[in-house]
């Protein structure tokens, strides 16, 4: 089985849709999508995903199913460097989140004192109880860390989404902090990460990502990728540093 998780295009966060340059990238996205013979489309029920998503849709031929689980996983929290400031988990700065181990540990990272008492546990274990229900669709039941192939395929699945679900997505399935994900990966709006299944022993699957925030259908046309994923190079450039 392989998994396609599919950020969406260059946000206009304010009014949850796409900028003219997203629209351009979900357009060029679709160039590469929709000839893929893809089993299930599934999207985020946010408007900026439900418009990247809509020109591979309707160049494929094809419906998305609508999933609310596959929103973004926005629980804010508090930011250790400011006080009163609730923010998304993925942008605290490098030196708090990198100080206390426990951020660090696949088992424990929601123990953190910042997530206690936000129910950032129990949205993280909906959302992959939801995920891992799909995949059991398809013929792959998860148990303990690995999942069972009951019905053994090489079917694509595609979801459109955002970056930080998509990180818990992985998280879930590399048994790894999503905090490590969350700060050490940056996909470009658009971007296309790839997860395949392997079943080295008869009956027993587990996945491994083959690409990781891939926008080559951009550069294959010679759009340059959008800036929003991504902190200032250098401090003081003008580009974002919060």
């Amino acid at each position: 089985m392989k998994l396609l998780l599919i950020r969406h295009g260059d946000p206009d966060y304010e009014t949850d849709s796409l900028t003219p340059t997203g629209q351009r990238e979900a357009e060029l996205l679709a160039e590469r999508i929709a000839p893929l013979p893809v089993r299930d489309y599934y999207v985020s029920t946010m408007g900026r995903a439900l418009a990247t998503a809509a020109p591979t849709l309707a160049k494929a031929g094809r419906e998305a199913i609508p999933c609310d689980w596959l929103r973004e996983f926005q629980i804010p929290v508090p930011r250790p460097d400011r006080e009163g400031l609730y923010h998304i988990p993925w942008d605290w700065l490098p030196q708090d989140w990198l100080a206390d181990p426990i951020l660090l540990d696949p088992f424990r990272w929601h123990e953190h004192p910042v997530f206690a008492g936000y129910g950032v546990r129990e949205y993280y274990d909906r959302v992959c109880a939801a995920f891992d229900g799909v995949l059991a669709e398809h013929g792959y039941v998860r148990e303990g860390p690995l999942y069972r192939a009951e019905r053994p395929n090489g079917d694509t699945l595609v979801f459109f989404c955002h970056f930080g679900l998509s990180c818990v997505l992985l998280s879930h399935l590399m048994h790894c902090s999503p905090m490590v994900l969350w700060h050490g990966l940056a996909m470009a709006p658009s971007s296309v990460s790839v997860v395949n299944s392997e079943e080295r022993r008869p009956g027993l699957a587990s996945f491994r990502a083959a690409a990781l925030g891939d926008i080559s259908h951009l550069y294959v046309k010679g759009q340059e990728p959008s800036f929003s994923a991504r902190f200032c190079e250098i401090y003081g450039n003008g580009e974002r540093v919060d």
